[in-house]
This record gives structure tokens, C-alpha cells and sequence, in this order.
């Protein structure tokens, strides 16, 4: 142990911490000032303790950096558990899902709009999504909102429809699919033909976003996530979720630290307004820092709106997913303006014909203004193809991959693409060889916020079914804490300040219940999180 002056205001002791990869284990951590002092033996610590300081004995439980989500929508995911919970572990069935709409309806005044998230069709009995008359027969008196566990698909009612401007007449947008069989509306909207009906819908105040970020904040405490991206600020109430932000900031009610990204989108950018007020990549302080530029370039696999080179099985040749931007030129100009701001960009790419268009953005914007340690991200980045591994690695472009995603839809990626292209998506192991430090993250509320399915996949490569998917791409423990921590920080130019239990760095801490190095894998999905530390100070203790 280094020599320190003072005493701690908080000693974790008698357990097992690991304190990053290649950096061991030690006994005890103290915290003092908001961040580590010093880690070594309970002896060595102890001598830090003073009359004021906090102890927490371990007893031997495993402790670790805090968890870092390196892409997820906490603003969002707050919303959504105000929302009519339509995941499958509440609604599933088809039916089930049709009541919980009908009973959120019995409760809200008529007119007022009926907004669900999570649902997963291929859950069905029916394999087929809700319909328009379904949902206009369990809803009769509201518009109806109901969103895809993906969240780039989405199903309305009449009502919703009516007030959206869109008819049988109204043509799918760019980019989008607003559906129709024999001429007649489904209801299904997809990627840009979501945004009339986003549009419409009722907008929310800044209070009530602060209570949605407080609410899904405190949710990812009680994992041990005590960082976080917050995927796309502006994606549904634009400015107004900025202010947000600020105002919970502000008063001390951001519960999580957050690396806040800002919505780029040609229809939904609050970029102008955020770089008008000063606020560039890397401004702010270590609660609250302004992060990369997002712009949606395809939608999801499980989907088929991902765009891929080769077609989705069971379709014609042309079923390649969307291109939300289908001209490179025009994509080429907003990745360069951003750029020239010095922005980080964050593009959402999860097919290999989305990623080929990133790439090529890139290509131009760091040839205008060379800069090797921007660190341009492509989050999801799920199916590579031909030389893109390379050039990512030539212009040190990040993968930003959820894990989550193969323990939770891995067995539908098999019906909808050949096995030999899922079990060579998310290639955990090549990013990691190739020196591109692929974080974790659970995109929540496409999947559940909870980090052990997202281990459990690192570490073994089988999904919710155990299917085994790959398994040269399987990580040890160590490897998959490191994406979970140093690596996210990595992602948001962080590292020197958190992801790791050394003096200096953040005194963030998350404690767990079982010895994640020592159990069988098998038991990774089981394991809990028993406390959680933000700078020295406790911000959640299992009862």
C-alpha cells in the first residue's frame, strides 16, 4: 500500500476486490474525498480508519468497480415503467397483452393516449405482432402506442393513426414502413414511419423527466451500474429532455453517473441547440458529461430492419433491412459537420451494409480532419463483413456491443439469418485481439437492465435457451468485468477517472453476493447485487 495522508471516509474490508484486469485482488479499499486512497490488506487499510470512518464489513462477498452500461436509455427506461409493461416475463401472450392494455385503459380518461413497451411478437403463440383491430377493439376510447422490445417497430390503434395524420393512403417514408395488407393499415410502423405518430403524442414536462431518469437510476443502482450512457438524449421530447438532465443534475437527483448523448437524427437533432449552448463532447463534470452524436442508420436483426448485405432467410432478395440514411453522400456531410465541432460520434449500425456506410463516413471526416484519439463508436456494430474489422481497427473505431442481445434474442436470430452469420456476429474475442476494447451494455429497455445475462453470455456465448452460439469468442470473467468497467469508460474517454479500483479513481464500488470468479458459470445469472457505493458514500443496500 502507497503511503496516504488522512483518514478514510469509507473502508470496505474483509472481502475479496478485484481491482481491474491485470491489477489482482486485494482484502480491503478506503475512499476518502470521493475517491480510492488506497486497496491492500484489512491490516494495511485499517491503519487509514479514523473516529469518523465509515466500515462496511465484506465478509468475503466479491467486490468491483461499479458497473458501467455503455449504452442503454435511462431517461427512456424510467418512462417505461410508468408505461403499460408489455415485456414477455408480464404479457405473454397475446392476449395477456391485450388485457394489460385494456386494463391501463379502464384507468386513464378517454382521449388520453395508452403507451406500452416490450413486446415480442416471436413470444406469441402467433409469431405475428398485435393488430390495428385488436388494438382498437381493447381500446376503443384512446390512441394506442405499443413499441417492440427493440423499439424500432412500434403498432397503433385508429384512434393513434387518425391523430398521426396517416391513413390507407399515406406512403411508407425513407427509411420507414408504415404497413398495410391488401391496402388496408396493420397498425405496424417501423423505424421513420414511427415519427408522425411520435410527433402526435403527448409531450412531457421537464419535471416529469427528471422523475423518469430518478426512477430508472436508482433501478440500475440496485444492479450495481453505478456509470452509464444515456443512449440518445432528445429521442422523443427533444430539448426538453436536455433541461432535464440539467435541472436533475442541478438538484441532485441523477442517481447514476451519465455520459449523455446527444440525438443527431436529420428530424430529430438537438445538436445545434447543444453545440449554440457550449455543449461538446467531454464538457462537464464526473455525474454529468455531454458525450458522442448519435444518428440511426438501420433498425434491429430481430426485426429484419437491420441492413444487410445478403437477404434475411424466409424473404425475397430485397429483404435487406432499411437504410435509415440511404445516401452515403448526405450521411457523409452530418458525420463531417459533427466532426469539424469535435464531437465523438456514436452511430447506430447493426447490419454489415449500415456498418459499410459508417465506415465510410468516417473515412471522410477523419481524412478532412485527422484525429486518432477521437474514438468514433458504431453501437451494436452486430454483423461485420469483409475488410470492415480491419478499417474499424486503421481509423481505432469502437465497438459498442450488448451481449445482451445473443443471450436474449439469439435463438431468433437463428430464423431469421443462417447459422454461420449468427455465430460469427458480436465477435467479442476479434475485437479484443484487434485492440478495439468492446464494452458492455444492455441497450435497455430492449433488454432487461440486469448485467449478469449479459456476463453469463460473455463468458459462454449460449443464449436464454442455451443455444451455444460461437464459442471462439467466449471471454474469461476477467475479460467481461473488463468490458463491464474499464472498457465502458474507455468508450466515453473515461478511463483515467473510473473503471478501476486504484488511488485517484472514482470510489465507485458494487458488492455481489457470490464470487463471480470462483462459481460455475451456471450461476452467474443467479448472483446479486448487495451494495452499491457512488464516491465513498452507499447509494443502495439490499434489505
Amino acid at each position: 500500500m502507497s503511503e496516504q495522508r488522512g483518514s478514510a471516509d469509507t473502508i470496505l474490508r474483509g472481502g475479496k476486490i478485484w481491482r481491474g484486469q491485470h491489477l489482482g485482488f486485494a482484502q480491503s479499499i478506503a475512499i476518502g474525498g470521493g475517491r480510492v486512497m488506497a486497496t491492500g490488506t484489512d491490516a494495511e487499510i485499517d491503519a487509514l480508519r479514523g473516529p469518523g470512518t465509515k466500515v462496511i464489513e465484506l465478509n468475503g462477498r466479491l467486490a468491483t468497480p461499479g458497473l458501467n452500461d455503455a449504452h442503454m436509455h435511462l431517461l427512456p427506461y424510467g418512462t417505461a415503467m410508468a408505461e403499460v409493461d408489455l415485456r414477455p416475463s408480464a404479457a405473454p401472450t397475446l392476449e395477456s397483452l391485450l388485457d394489460a392494455l385494456r386494463d391501463r385503459a379502464a384507468q386513464t380518461p378517454k382521449g388520453d393516449w395508452v403507451v406500452g413497451r416490450g413486446y415480442d411478437h416471436f413470444a406469441f403463440d402467433e409469431k405475428r405482432h398485435p393488430m390495428l383491430h385488436e388494438l382498437d377493439a381493447a381500446c376503443p376510447d384512446h390512441p394506442v402506442y405499443i413499441v417492440r422490445t427493440d423499439g424500432h417497430l412500434a403498432v397503433a390503434n385508429t384512434l393513434a393513426m387518425q391523430a398521426a395524420g396517416i391513413d390507407n393512403d399515406t406512403p411508407s417514408p425513407q427509411g420507414g414502413l408504415i404497413e398495410k395488407q391488401n391496402g388496408v393499415l396493420t397498425g405496424l410502423v417501423a423505424e421513420t414511419g414511427r415519427e408522425p405518430l411520435m410527433a402526435v403524442m403527448p409531450r412531457k414536462s421537464v419535471e416529469e423527466l427528471v422523475g423518469s431518469i430518478e426512477r430508472g437510476g436508482r433501478d440500475l443502482l440496485s444492479y450495481g451500474i453505478t456509470s452509464c450512457m444515456e443512449a440518445a438524449i432528445g429521442i422523443r421530447d427533444g430539448w426538453t429532455e436536455m433541461e432535464a438532465y440539467q435541472r436533475a443534475h442541478r438538484e441532485g437527483r441523477l442517481p447514476v453517473r451519465t455520459y449523455g448523448v446527444l440525438m443527431g437524427d436529420k428530424t430529430r437533432s438537438i445538436l445545434s441547440q447543444a453545440h449554440d449552448a457550449g455543449l461538446v463532447t467531454g464538457t462537464g463534470d464526473e455525474m454529468f458529461r455531454i458525450g458522442p452524436v448519435k444518428i440511426f442508420t438501420d433498425g434491429s436483426a430481430g426485426g429484419r430492419t437491420a441492413a444487410m448485405k445478403e437477404p434475411y432467410q424466409g424473404g425475397d432478395p430485397d429483404d435487406k433491412g432499411l437504410l435509415c440514411i440511404p445516401d452515403q453522400e448526405e450521411l457523409n456531410a452530418m458525420v463531417l459537420d459533427a466532426h469539424r465541432k469535435g464531437y465523438q460520434m456514436a452511430i447506430h449500425a447493426i447490419g454489415d451494409a449500415a456498418i459499410e456506410e459508417v465506415l465510410n463516413a468516417y473515412e471522410v471526416a477523419m481524412a478532412d480532419s485527422p484525429d486518432p484519439d477521437r474514438r468514433h463508436r458504431i453501437e451494436h456494430c452486430g454483423w461485420l463483413s469483409g475488410d470492415q474489422m480491419q478499417r474499424m481497427v486503421d481509423m481505432h473505431v469502437l465497438p459498442v456491443p450488448q451481449p445482451s442481445f445473443l443471450y436474449w434474442f439469439g435463438d431468433l436470430y437463428l430464423t431469421v439469418l443462417d447459422e454461420a452469420r449468427v455465430t460469427a456476429s458480436h465477435p467479442m474475442r476479434r475485437w479484443i485481439d484487434a485492440g478495439l476494447h468492446p464494452s458492455a451494455s444492455t441497450d435497455c429497455p430492449v433488454t432487461e437492465i440486469a448485467p449478469m445475462p449479459v456476463i453469463y453470455n460473455m463468458v459462454t456465448r449460449k443464449t436464454r435457451q442455451g443455444t451455444l452460439l460461437g464459442p471462439d469468442q467466449t471471454l474469461s470473467m476477467e475479460e467481461a468485468l473488463h468490458a463491464y468497467t474499464w472498457a465502458s469508460a474507455y468508450a466515453a474517454r473515461e478511463e483515467t477517472v473510473k473503471g478501476q479500483l486504484v488511488p485517484g479513481q472514482l470510489g465507485d464500488v458494487a458488492v455481489f453476493d457470490r464470487d463471480l470468479f470462483e462459481i460455475d458459470v451456471e450461476d452467474i445469472l443467479d448472483t446479486r447485487c448487495d451494495l452499491a457505493v457512488l464516491g465513498g458514500d452507499i447509494v443502495f443496500e439490499r434489505a
